[in-house]
């Protein structure tokens, strides 16, 4: 058996596994300053962002919920493995032979199960393109092009088809090394009366892949009439799949929606593909179950959904019945954005891939930009419910649509749209409407009040008519969180403290030994002296190099998870500095932590005045004088740091 990764090796992995690009295959970043980048947290739901990483130092940090680490452990967490199969994961992916102690280089060593798993999957997707190709899947490579998708669109997609014979893909994968239960578990076998045979078979396959671009499921298309099993089938739930996680195409269209802040959702795997081919390179659709939560999480870190104004995710339905149901079902999930949410709805009933086989690309294009709000089209599809020609049907539409307009939480808003269902309806009396939304309102806060809904809600902003409003800086919710920080950020004593702290583990060299002088006195906050005495411990910032090696070596030396949470707090967080680009020089350490040493003389000063006040300047004459003596010192000195320092203080 093979032991543990030898450290250089892991160390080579951190190294040539950049935090930046590994945390980007799953959310986006944008640049927050001084080096740092910043996105909406993966692990768990928040409107503003507050995750942050920080490349010079390799690590990142969640200033909400207190995540945190180096590019193995948001590997770990990510996606759900050991310490040893994310270095495994990220050696596969920067192309690094690891070696083991005990054993040396060991090839045939037992891979974890997801990354079999992975490797299966991988193998099934290149079977199934390349017997696209064969004659026996000439109806396959019939029903693509009769969608309009040639051989090179099915190649770019990676569409492949599943040969009819009931063992042909197990027993392809079985020579390639396989096992019998790594089929079973993930899905791309299923157990028969003779053993495990093919899950598909004479089906048009097309690959899911995960954020990373790692194929992890297959949806199929069966072809002609017969057969057995459904129309469609899915990979079933499997240790790489599920399917209210997994949006199809997103691997393809994520830097498009980062860079377009614009997310299309479509109903189908072919739909995904003609918006693709016909210029609409944002569209993702669901993997055989309605968009829900999972799905919202997705699109909202690729987007960075944290502004009303910028952004937009757009819900395509079939112009049917279930459409319309599909619709609704979004607009039930619309307060979970904080951009502004759409319905593209083509008259004619025709979806992505039947209008673009049927009136070009362009028409695709047009579809999307026609697009119309999701509020809107929730009031006009209840107002179709109803008989507008008696005068019970215009009330009771009424009714319907107020209890829509209730739930926007802008007043403006709500007063445009109360204006619109007067005009929908023809009533001319705007005063009714807004009366019946009133009444809306009013009851739906009762209802929460009285259910203690909102003392169970999260904190979040809600969105408003001009962006987000009450939110405080990502930074200083960091003591709302689990780890040590239990005092208030936001004071300026604290404040400071941390500034000088964050100095000295983000720039060292830049501290000298004045920071290591000033002694843990100085510092007022329990967590912060505690941290003085972690750098202290590690040899002060005289010896210390800016970099990962430090603060590494100060994470390492923390002696539980809630001082390496705080050490990797500091780590990312932004300093305060002047300029655009938040970049600290010597001047500004200097005067920080003169800032710091400032406020501890005057704490000593304070104290040597209380004690003088209680003596008798007679009677204890030689201690008076010498504890006076040392007043005014300690009064000379604060008046040159506070010189040296601004005064900001």
């Amino acid at each position: 058996m093979a032991g543990r990764i030898r450290d250089e090796d892991i160390d080579l992995v951190r190294e040539r596994s950049p935090i930046a690009e590994v945390i980007g295959e799953h959310l986006q970043l944008r640049s927050a300053g001084g080096g740092s980048l910043k996105g909406l947290c993966p692990f768990h739901d928040e409107k503003t962002p507050s995750f942050n990483v920080t490349p010079a130092r390799g690590l990142y940090f969640c200033f909400s919920c207190q995540e945190g680490g180096d590019v193995i452990s948001f590997v770990q967490k990510i996606e759900t493995l050991t310490f040893a199969d994310a270095v495994e994961r990220l050696a596969d992916r920067a192309g690094i032979q690891l070696r083991y102690e005990q054993g040396g280089q060991v090839p045939g060593r037992e891979q974890g199960q997801r990354r079999r798993l992975l490797d299966a999957h991988r193998a099934a997707a290149e079977f199934f393109s390349e017997r696209l190709r064969a004659p026996d899947a000439k109806h396959g490579r019939a029903f693509l092009a009769e969608r309009g998708f040639g051989t090179d669109d099915a190649e770019r997609f990676g569409v492949g088809y599943a040969p009819a014979e009931w063992e042909m893909l197990t027993r392809h994968l079985r020579s390639r090394g396989f096992t019998q239960e790594e089929l079973l578990v993930g899905g791309l076998a299923t157990e028969g009366r003779r053993g495990p045979m093919d899950r598909f078979r004479d089906r048009l396959m097309w690959p899911i892949r995960d954020l990373t671009g790692e194929v992890i499921a297959f949806g199929a298309r069966k072809l002609g009439d017969g057969g057995d099993g459904p129309k469609y089938l899915n990979t079933p739930e499997t240790p790489l799949f599920k399917k209210s996680s997994v949006l199809y195409g997103a691997d393809l269209a994520k830097r498009e929606i980062a860079q377009r802040r614009q997310a299309v959702i479509v109903e189908g795997y072919t739909d995904v593909m003609a918006c693709h081919l016909a210029g609409v390179p944002t569209a993702v659709a669901t993997c055989g179950t309605s968009f829900g939560e999972g799905h919202i999480k997705i699109v909202r870190r690729l987007l960075i959904d944290a502004d009303w104004q910028k952004g937009e995710v757009i819900f395509t339905f079939d112009g049917d019945t279930a459409g319309r149901r599909a619709a609704l079902r979004a607009f039930s999930l619309e307060e979970r954005f904080v951009t502004q949410t759409f319905v593209a709805v083509q008259p004619d009933g025709l979806d992505p891939c039947d209008l673009r086989l049927k009136q070009g690309d362009a028409a695709v294009r047009d579809l999307v930009a026609h697009r119309v709000p999701l509020y809107e089209f929730a009031i006009r599809s209840t107002l179709d419910d109803f008989n507008l020609e008696s005068a019970e049907g215009q009330l009771n539409a009424l009714d319907s649509a107020a209890d829509i307009v209730a739930r926007i939480k802008d007043d403006g808003l709500r007063k445009v749209y109360a204006a619109k269902i007067d005009r929908w309806l023809g009533l001319m009396d705007p005063e009714l409407v807004l009366a019946r939304i009133g009444e809306h309102l009013r009851r739906g806060r009762s209802h929460a009040a009285g259910s203690g809904a909102r003392r169970h809600q999260p904190d979040v902003p809600r969105r408003q008519g001009r962006g987000v409003r009450g939110q405080v800086p990502a930074e200083r919710q960091a003591s709302e969180g689990k780890s040590a920080l239990s005092y208030d950020s936001a004071d300026p004593v604290a404040n400071v403290e941390r500034q000088a702290l964050k100095l000295a583990v983000q720039r060292p060299a830049l501290c000298g030994p004045v920071f290591d002088a000033l002694g843990e006195s100085a510092f007022t906050v329990p967590v912060h002296a505690a941290m003085f005495r972690l750098i202290a411990a590690c040899g002060g910032v005289v010896g210390a190099h800016s970099g990962p090696d430090w603060a590494g070596k100060l994470r390492t030396a923390a002696p539980n998870d809630a001082a390496r949470a705080f050490v990797t707090g500091l780590a990312v967080e932004t300093l305060e500095a002047p300029g655009l680009d938040r970049e600290p020089d010597a001047r500004f350490a200097d005067e920080v932590i003169a800032k710091v040493e400032v406020l501890a003389v005057a704490r000593q000063v304070a104290a040597l005045k209380s004690r003088l006040q209680r003596m008798n300047p007679v009677e204890q004459q030689p201690e008076y004088n010498r504890m006076y003596g040392d007043l005014i010192a300690l009064e000379q000195r604060r008046r040159v740091l506070f010189d040296k320092g601004f005064g900001a203080l």
